[in-house]
């Protein structure tokens, strides 16, 4: 056990490091999950999704919230992972991981325009938002070639996950079912949702709480003032972002 601690500590890089990496393996999953768990209860299409917003605005923001947060804490999760692939199959962990993060900023850019439709519902009306919405429903973006990159970059990562020895069969199997997670606009829970996140958490969480346990456990001082460090930029997002709002 001491061994395999010490070679999971030498083969991750200074970025995103033990304990940015360990717990975005632990905490992505889990937002994921949440987020889909809240709007499970609605509709999977566009439409179903916006008259849901209509008349539970706070728990759809919510759920779309967490679900954005997750996806951004999937990219240093990933880097971890790729990190420990490429010890033994460097290719695998390089296209896998190029594959994945392209493709979670097609997640990004999609949670912006989910975001803008719900503006319009509460701007205008949900139906007016809907026609909207079915209006450019499909057109082309340049964001629309990283859709299927995330898809396959799962299933690269999968095989070198196992190939690499970094997951057993059953682990790299549950990963590899990230492939089946819809991406587009206003997308709501299905049971692939459910497959595919599930499978997600098997395999990240164990790999997230190896990861933190493979140095040193911090001093209380130091995880305290890493604590007010991130307060304090997370309050001053807040406070710019609340500025920029127009009055």
């Amino acid at each position: 056990m001491i061994q395999e601690r010490s070679a999971l500590k030498d083969n991750l890089g200074n970025f995103p490091g033990r304990w940015l990496g360990g717990l975005s393996l632990i905490i992505s999953p889990i937002l994921l999950v949440i987020s889909s768990m809240l709007r499970i209860q609605f509709n999977f299409f566009f439409s179903d999704q916006l008259a849901a917003y209509d008349t539970n605005p706070n728990l759809m923001l919510t759920s779309f919230s967490f679900f954005l947060i997750g996806m951004i804490l999937l990219f240093p999760a990933v880097l971890t992972l790729v990190q420990l692939i490429s010890v033994e199959k460097p290719r695998l962990g390089l296209w896998g991981g190029l594959l994945v993060i392209l493709g979670l900023f097609a997640r990004a850019f999609h949670s912006g325009a989910d975001h803008f439709a719900f503006q319009v519902v509460r701007s205008t009306n949900v139906e007016v938002a809907t026609q909207l919405v079915g209006d450019f429903y499909g057109m082309f973006h340049i964001v629309n070639i990283l859709n299927f990159s995330i898809l396959f970059g799962w299933i690269v990562l999968a095989i070198g996950a196992y190939l690499s020895n970094v997951f057993g069969l059953f682990r790299s199997i549950a990963l590899g079912m990230m492939f089946v997670l819809a991406i587009g606009i206003l997308k709501g829970t299905n049971m692939t949702t459910i497959i595919s996140l599930s499978g997600l958490c098997m395999a990240f969480l164990p790999l997230g709480i190896q990861v933190l346990k493979s140095g040193t456990m911090p001093k209380l001082k130091t995880v305290l003032l890493y604590l007010i460090i991130i307060v304090l930029v997370v309050s001053s997002w807040l406070l710019m972002s609340e500025m920029e709002r127009p009055h």
